[in-house]
């Protein structure tokens, strides 16, 4: 059955994915975006002819979700949220730990209200695998309690205890933890290990890799997109107040390098390795999502980087050390105290 979506960050990375996805099943989307990496994913949708009755479905709201009048304008009406916006990584969060609440915590806590508020149903928060922090542990499952070390991790964290407190019988709440995402998005981010790596092989013909051995999670943008469409369909009971884990190809960094070295094997890319004080190891278990929610993963790493390669070989992207595609470098975000206007009413 069509609903009426809100998501919020739509024309970020992930969500320049998703939007369009959520069209294609026939979905109102309403996408709540400040725009802050270009409107790279929204130019691509207009530019999009494969469904063409797009537009009497979807609604731009450009504003901050830490805006009480603002978040109040674009939920109304909705019948359910998904919230990736968000001052995404670690680098990035470490630059400004207020910020970094404020749009990683506080505003949380002021969209779940003012969606509350409204009579949304269902609430799907990306939050991330990171909280796990460094552990030395085979499988980190959901039962494992969190230990983040940086401020994007913390805050993710501490939000979904928000969501989960958030639930009740009417108000389906959910955090999806995901691995590092990567693949293509009109949206580009080459500052995420697969997609920088890609970018490197097909340029340059070479992959360094810092280190080697440290494992990184993964998981394809195709699978990301996919689950939350499933997610809006999936029976509020198996999801309810619930965190599930997102991620199925936990490979070492040279492994991950040797992966794409062999999907574009015809381009003869070397891998390089220097030594690096980046020791971050972790390894996260999805047998939660794959068992009670039956989930079948539909994409891989070697399927995500040879989708890449055909669209830089195409010419999307002839720069890819621009700063738009590096949050850390492109960001120009300030504070605000605008989200507790709605606790000093």
């Amino acid at each position: 059955m069509p609903l009426r979506i809100l998501v919020t960050g739509g024309f970020g990375y992930v969500g320049s994915r998703l939007t369009p996805h959520l069209l294609r099943l026939g979905h109102h989307v309403r996408v709540l975006d400040l725009m802050l990496y270009t409107a790279a994913g929204f130019d691509a949708l207009k530019q999009d002819k494969s469904f063409p009755d797009w537009k009497g479905r979807f609604e731009l709201v450009i504003g901050d979700i830490r805006d009480p009048n603002v978040v109040a304008q674009a939920v109304a009406g909705m019948d359910a949220v998904i919230h990736l916006a968000a001052i995404s990584n670690d680098p990035t969060g470490d630059i400004d730990e207020v910020l970094t609440r404020q749009v990683n915590f506080d505003a949380v806590g002021l969209l779940l209200a003012a969606a509350k508020s409204a009579g949304v149903k269902r609430f799907i928060n990306a939050s991330s695998s990171s909280v796990f922090g460094v552990r030395d542990v085979a499988d980190i499952d959901e039962s494992l309690e969190p230990e983040p070390i940086t401020f994007y991790s913390k805050y993710k964290m501490l939000s979904e205890w928000l969501i989960t407190a958030a639930s009740s019988p009417t108000f389906c709440t959910v955090n999806i933890r995901p691995a590092t995402i990567c693949g293509y998005s009109p949206r580009q981010r080459f500052d995420l290990t697969v997609n920088k790596l890609t970018a490197d092989a097909v340029r340059k013909k070479v992959i360094t890799v810092h280190g080697g051995e440290q494992r990184r999670p993964n998981v394809g943008i195709t699978d990301m997109i996919n689950l939350y469409g499933l997610l809006l369909e999936v029976d509020a009971k198996k999801l309810n107040g619930r965190t599930f884990n997102f991620g199925f190809e936990n490979l070492k960094v040279i492994e991950i390098a040797q992966a794409i070295q062999n999907e574009l094997k015809s381009l003869g890319v070397e891998i390089r390795v220097t030594d690096t004080l980046d020791k971050r190891d972790y390894h996260i278990s999805s047998a939660k999502i794959l068992r009670e929610l039956d989930y079948k993963p539909v994409s891989s790493i070697r399927a995500e980087v040879a989708n890449l390669r055909r669209v830089l070989a195409g010419g999307e992207f002839p720069d890819v050390d621009a700063a738009e595609y590096y949050n850390m470098k492109f960001m120009k975000i300030s504070r605000s105290a605008k989200a507790y206007e709605f606790t000093s009413r």
